[in-house]
């Protein structure tokens, strides 16, 4: 098996935070890593290592040290110039980022070494919600989709729900559907939360990068009038996470509006144990999205035993049921009252949901792997790239 890396060393070559997407192409590297092969794509070239240096380069990327730039030019640069590996046919290749599928090289490629690829798709969102993207996107992921469909002898969902919004597109466009299979993702192995408070006053929290379809800024302009109305009583909001694109509004108010100067926290950098008690001691967590293709926050918060006030989406009624409480994206005086109500600890509303939040099971990565394993061992077929 050969696992497509490209897209996370580039990120870690540039110290980018790993974000959903890379998150799940980590696991994928501490699962199948110790039995797989390394594919870098550098300048146009396929660059494959394998043994020790594939080895090396994953421990790298699964730890990531000072020395991470001068090691991967090494192994890249000695596999390019020195150890042309022609990979067995047949061999499965995995692709868990997207990365590459919207040229038309990546399929070319694919024929040349007859390859048998898996890929993941994460979610639809840019063909079907190009307005939360940016500028192109949607055109990019359509390549990326059909690179997907044409070429791929299996593909991975993260929810019931993107694999029936991937089949009504295969639908429409595509005469084959290859076979799918929807393994739910565990979430980040969070540290024990500190049982100390980081903050004596109520607060909530938003978790995920700024962009659009977050709905940031719907929560922002709520708090903005909270603290006109209710002033030193009002809770404190933290922000975490990266600013992403398209947020120019949602920048102002962080930079220039006095009232979120004085209740709200952004933190685009948070360790794990910090992120843990943060959640552990939230109020609720706020996770008024427009649309997604799964919800990390929402399932890292209910591992927490954090209370979710979430939009209701399909997928967040997948993977909670009825735990979280649901509202309209654009409900503000429901988003309001909802803050209000779970502001106060012993509030009824509240309450209910920690009694509630009882029957949650957190999805496991065991558990990913096994219905992924069964999809490999399928595609598989004779046993060859093992």
């Amino acid at each position: 098996m050969i696992i497509d890396v490209t897209r996370l060393v580039d990120r870690t070559l540039q110290a980018r935070l790993p974000t959903g997407v890379d998150r799940v192409g980590l696991e994928y590297v501490r699962y199948y890593g110790p039995r797989s092969d390394a594919l870098v794509r550098v300048a146009g070239r396929w660059v494959f290592l394998d043994g020790a240096d594939a080895q090396d380069l994953f421990a790298a990327l699964l730890k990531p040290s000072a020395r991470f730039s001068t090691l991967v030019h090494w192994l890249v640069g000695k596999a390019y110039c020195v150890h042309w590996q022609r990979p067995r046919k047949g061999t499965v290749l995995l692709n868990t980022g997207h990365s590459g599928l919207d040229s038309a090289q990546y399929q070319e490629n694919v024929r040349k070494f007859d390859f048998r690829v898996v890929y993941f798709l994460h979610d639809l969102i840019p063909v079907s919600h190009p307005e939360y993207c940016r500028a192109g996107e949607s055109s990019r992921h359509a390549r990326r989709l059909a690179t997907m469909l044409e070429s791929g002898v299996g593909i991975i969902v993260n929810s019931q729900d993107t694999a029936e919004r991937l089949a009504e597109y295969a639908q429409n466009f595509y005469p084959r559907l290859p076979p799918c299979v929807v393994a739910l993702l565990g979430p980040a192995k969070l540290s024990i939360p500190k049982l100390s408070r980081p903050m004596a006053e109520p607060y909530f929290v938003m978790l995920g990068t700024i962009e659009p379809r977050k709905n940031h800024l719907l929560i922002l302009q709520l708090w903005r009038d909270l603290v006109r109305e209710f002033g030193e009583q009002t809770p404190k909001l933290v922000v975490i996470g990266q600013r992403g694109w398209e947020c120019e509004q949602v920048v102002d108010l962080l930079e220039r509006c006095p009232a979120i100067h004085y209740a709200v926290i952004e933190l685009p950098h948070c360790t794990d144990e910090e992120l843990a008690t943060w959640l552990h001691h939230a109020q609720a967590l706020l996770f008024p999205a427009f649309v997604e293709g799964y919800g990390l926050p929402l399932i890292e918060a209910l591992s927490q035993q954090c209370p979710v006030i979430a939009s209701d989406l399909g997928v967040f009624r997948e993977l909670a049921a009825d735990i979280p409480e649901y509202l309209n994206p654009q409900d503000g005086l429901g988003w309001r009252q909802a803050v209000l109500d779970f502001t106060q600890g012993d509030s009824p509303r509240r309450i209910d949901q920690l009694r509630r939040m009882q029957s949650f099971t957190v999805p496991s990565w065991h558990a990913h792997f096994m219905r992924v394993d069964h999809l490999l061992k399928t595609v598989q077929g004779d046993g060859q790239g093992d």
